[in-house]
């Protein structure tokens, strides 16, 4: 079984808008659209979506048309509690999740909190044995890249910029990676 993992690509960014409202920009939409016109991911993956307007839009464009699923549990890292921080605030704060991954920090939701219930999607997903191919966020999906790779939670091994992938198989029970985060030119 293939699980294909994809972060969404570059968002409009407004302080005045709630962030799980935040949609692509210009270049996040045509980034994805060049992915797509190469023809990824391909045919006869179940998609499935975060909620979150920025994942749908890539997920709905990397579908070509086929039907995506949506699961909340696959929602981006709960940073209700800031909402919106200046970049430099925001990387400080993911530094931290990443660093204490038991704690949570100004009241964000905790990295092994929110990679429990990544872990639960996933494990449902795989469930019937086809392949699957998750859009989100890089947060959430490197969190998941940690269990499904064996690795420790660690901000070393997020994605180098939004719109990224990585794969793995899964096969007689064991993950198998099949590559780390790639950029959407990369794939």
């Amino acid at each position: 079984m293939r699980l294909v993992y994809v972060s969404h690509p570059e968002v409009v960014i407004d302080p005045d808008v709630l962030v799980p409202d935040w949609h692509l920009s210009d270049l996040g939409r045509r980034r994805t659209e060049a992915l797509a016109a190469r023809g990824w991911p391909g045919s006869g993956l179940r998609i499935v979506s975060s909620p979150e307007t920025k994942a749908m839009q890539t997920a709905g464009i990397l579908a070509a048309g086929a039907p995506v699923e949506l699961d909340a549990r696959t929602s981006e890292v709960d940073r209700t509690a800031t909402g919106y921080l200046p970049h430099e605030a925001h990387e400080a704060q993911a530094d931290a999740l990443f660093a204490r991954p038991e704690q949570s920090t100004r009241g964000w939701e905790r990295a092994i909190d929110a990679q429990a219930r990544m872990v639960a999607a996933l494990a449902d997903l795989v469930a019937d044995g086809r392949d699957v191919m998750m859009v989100g966020h890089g947060g959430v999906g490197t969190l998941l890249w940690c269990h499904v790779s064996g690795r420790a939670i660690a901000r070393s091994e997020d994605q180098s910029r939004g719109g990224c992938v990585w794969q793995a198989r899964l096969a007689d029970g064991t993950w198998h990676l099949a590559h780390e985060w790639r950029v959407f030119e990369d794939v």
